[in-house]
């Protein structure tokens, strides 16, 4: 259950957060232009619910029935700082898609988004775990 609500919010606040939210200052510290003319909605849609079940997969081990709307954030913050800081610093060394105010920004909104998808993912486990 948990990721299928994670994959919804993933999709629709990815959207409002990268598809409307940032669209002109992305453009402004992008160095190109990678983006489809038309996304394929399709991809999006299944790579957020394969992204949201590894998540979800990993809290469950993670929190280890324990679950809470606080301890979802820190994890998802923490997959926030890998994907944000992470593998964006190693992108900023590797590639031109991007000046380092671009990344930096990237980082702190990948850090909030995970973190609220995190809080989700919590959120979900909490409210269908069996009660003991």
């Amino acid at each position: 259950m948990a990721t299928l609500v994670g994959a919804v919010v993933m999709f629709f606040l990815g959207y409002l957060v990268w598809g409307i939210a940032t669209v002109d200052f992305f453009e402004k510290h992008s160095s190109i232009n990678a983006m489809k003319e038309v996304p394929d909605m399709g991809m999006i849609a299944l790579s957020n619910l394969i992204a949201v079940f590894a998540l979800s997969t990993l809290y469950g081990k993670w929190a280890r029935g324990h679950h809470s709307l606080s301890q979802g954030f820190q994890f998802g913050v923490w997959i926030g700082v890998f994907t944000g800081l992470g593998l964006g610093l190693l992108n900023y060394g590797t590639t031109e898609l991007m000046d380092l105010t671009g990344y930096m920004a990237e980082a702190v909104l990948e850090i909030v988004f995970y973190g609220i998808l995190g809080a989700i993912i919590a959120f979900v486990y909490q409210k269908t775990a069996s009660k003991e």
